[in-house]
């Protein structure tokens, strides 16, 4: 029987792809960006059922497709093609799986699976085939990459034969830094006692303010869509996406900033209360910021209290920098007291401060009390999935688990109402990704921007020492990570998350944080290759590029409304154009000496 199942297998493939799958179907409906059409031809006297998941989706519950009936000429769906999706057939008359099958579908394709008996018995086959080709969805980002490199190659040579001929000031302005004061943290620079008075050395860290600055690019570029590409926007739930990257990487930069700020303040001999002015001052104009300007938009319509959120991004960085710059003024040392012989000598720049250790520990015990012992009703202790049909759908109302719980018995309504959860898990709970439970370990993400900055202080003119004890902390942290999630996904003991800021989220955080500054460190102050650009600009400038993009983001001519929405040409010009357009305004105002100070 096995060479008559065979020759007859291949018959009936001769036959369909002879025929084509959409040659008897009137054009199937448009299709929009991560989209792809999936035509069902049900050849049996019985009605079918068609289930789907997402592969993204942990132990997600089967969702129906669509209904195919006996006999029916066809039928068709839209499909995503952001992940891939495992099938399933369903007959209902029987209730029984007749086939299953896993597969990841192009952008614009045009697929068709056949439902048919294999042979005599009733062995149900489903033949997938091809009708229209998909389209090569990555050729946009692939052409916008090679145009960046070949543009950054320009500036990058430009520069040079001007600077030898001697005739441009174009590369004189792009190549002679002058130390400025950058916007967030004006005062952090590392100043240098020594020098003559008619020479002195500019010694402003120029890879802190790269670092904010790249990290502010790549935000304001996924703030406009990031091209429309999944990786661009953040993750469903657990796991790393390039948009989950880049609020850890300002969190660190600010306790960086910190430390080297207020050590420049109180060298100068800025007492305490000056300093708390200072420090409240900032946290009230970050917060009204965050909550009066950058709450809704003119899309959300007329505005209402009932859904007003109180969280927010710049509430959640208002309240991190409150609690570290408390740390450095109450718990810092303005100088090395310490002396050098001692066997903590290697280790002073954690042993002189044991107080904020003491204090960062203290919270993280709190964090990992209230995550895991916290009894939260319906649901089960120490939960971290994201509710909805995830986790065979035994818990559809315990989004965040304690901090989902928390944050809708502290605010209600008032939080983020589309987390990046909704539409894989078909949740119902409101989420804030900013909420009170996950802001504690964005406290502790700024510690680790914290120890970089003491590293600096403590081992100033020891370029070898520094970015040795950063690759120290990288590896340690990474390593953390790496146990605490089990190098996967969803099966770890704390799976890395950005809705929770989970601690495995913010150790691997950290590792990419100390490894990134030390090699713009490496680059741009030690070795002097790479002044910054462009990325210097928006670094010295953040808090206006940020509020302004938040603002205006919307408006012509950053943004406009795209008419050409089945690739995405149209949208990754639209967000390469609105971020570099920002870079410019940077650009222009570093010109100006123009720095927005709070």
């Amino acid at each position: 029987m096995e060479p008559v199942r065979l020759v007859r297998a291949v018959v009936i493939l001769v036959v369909i792809f002879a025929s084509g799958c959409g040659a008897h179907i009137p054009s199937g409906p448009a299709l929009k960006m991560d989209q792809a059409l999936l035509i069902f031809y049900n050849q049996l006297p019985q009605d079918m059922e068609v289930l789907y998941t997402s592969d993204y989706c942990y132990k997600c519950v089967y969702q129906r497709l669509v209904q195919v009936k006996a006999n029916q000429q066809h039928v068709s769906a839209v499909i995503s093609t952001k992940f891939t999706l495992s099938m399933q057939l369903e007959s209902r008359k029987r209730n029984a799986t007749l086939c299953r099958w896993s597969e990841t579908y192009e952008e614009g394709g045009h697929y068709c699976v056949w439902i048919q008996k294999s042979d005599n018995s009733n062995n149900v086959t489903c033949i997938h085939t091809v009708d229209k080709r998909p389209h090569n969805s990555y050729m946009p980002i692939l052409v916008a990459a090679l145009s960046l490199a070949i543009t950054a190659l320009l500036f990058v040579a430009a520069p040079y034969v001007h600077r030898k001929c001697r005739t441009s000031k174009f590369a004189k302005a792009i190549c002679c830094q002058k130390p400025q004061y950058s916007l967030d943290h004006d005062e952090a620079h590392a100043e240098d006692a020594e020098g003559s008075a008619t020479k002195v050395k500019p010694t402003r860290l120029h890879s802190l303010d790269t670092f904010r600055g790249f990290a502010l690019t790549v935000m304001v570029f996924v703030n406009y869509g990031g091209g429309g590409y999944w990786f661009f926007q953040h993750a469903p739930w657990n796991g790393l996406t390039v948009a989950d990257l880049v609020m850890p990487w300002f969190v660190f930069i600010i306790g960086t900033s910190v430390v080297l700020a207020f050590r420049s303040m109180q060298r100068r001999g800025v007492g305490r209360l000056q300093l708390l002015h200072k420090i409240t001052w900032r946290t009230v104009v970050l917060l009204m910021l965050g909550f009066c300007f950058l709450n809704y938009s003119p899309r959300d319509g007329p505005l209402s209290w009932s859904w007003l959120r109180i969280p927010g991004v710049l509430q959640r960085l208002a309240f991190t920098y409150f609690v570290l710059a408390l740390l450095q003024t109450l718990c810092g040392h303005k100088e090395n007291e310490e002396k050098a012989g001692q066997w903590w000598s290697p280790i002073l720049d954690v042993t002189l401060y044991w107080p904020q250790w003491l204090i960062i520990i203290l919270l993280e015990t709190l964090w990992l009390c209230v995550t895991f012992l916290l009894p939260v009703p319906n649901c089960p202790t120490g939960y971290l999935g994201a509710g909805g049909i995830g986790d065979n759908g035994l818990y559809p109302n315990c989004t965040g688990g304690a901090a989902g719980y928390i944050d809708r018995w502290m605010f209600g309504d008032n939080m983020y109402r589309y987390p990046t959860c909704k539409e894989m898990y078909r949740t119902t709970q409101p989420f804030d990704p900013e909420g009170i439970l996950g802001t504690i370990n964005s406290i502790v993400m700024g510690f680790m921007g914290m120890q970089a900055g003491k590293i600096i202080v403590f081992y100033k003119g020891k370029s070898v020492h520094i970015l040795c004890r950063f690759l120290v902390w990288a590896i340690i942290l990474g390593i953390s990570a790496a146990i605490l999630s089990k190098c996967t996904r969803d099966e770890g003991f704390i799976p890395v998350n950005k809705n929770l800021w989970s601690l495995s989220y913010v150790t691997c955080m950290g590792c990419f944080s100390f490894l990134l500054l030390g090699g713009m460190y490496f680059i741009c102050d030690i070795k002097g290759w790479w002044g910054g650009q462009p990325f210097i600009y928006p670094g010295m400038n953040s808090i206006f590029v940020y509020v302004g993009h938040s603002l205006l983001g919307f408006y012509f001519p950053f943004s406009w409304e795209m008419r050409f929405q089945a690739s995405h040409w149209e949208w990754l010009f639209q967000s390469l154009w609105g971020t570099a357009l920002w870079v410019i305004v940077a650009y222009l105002l570093y010109r100006k000496n123009f720095f927005l100070k709070i």
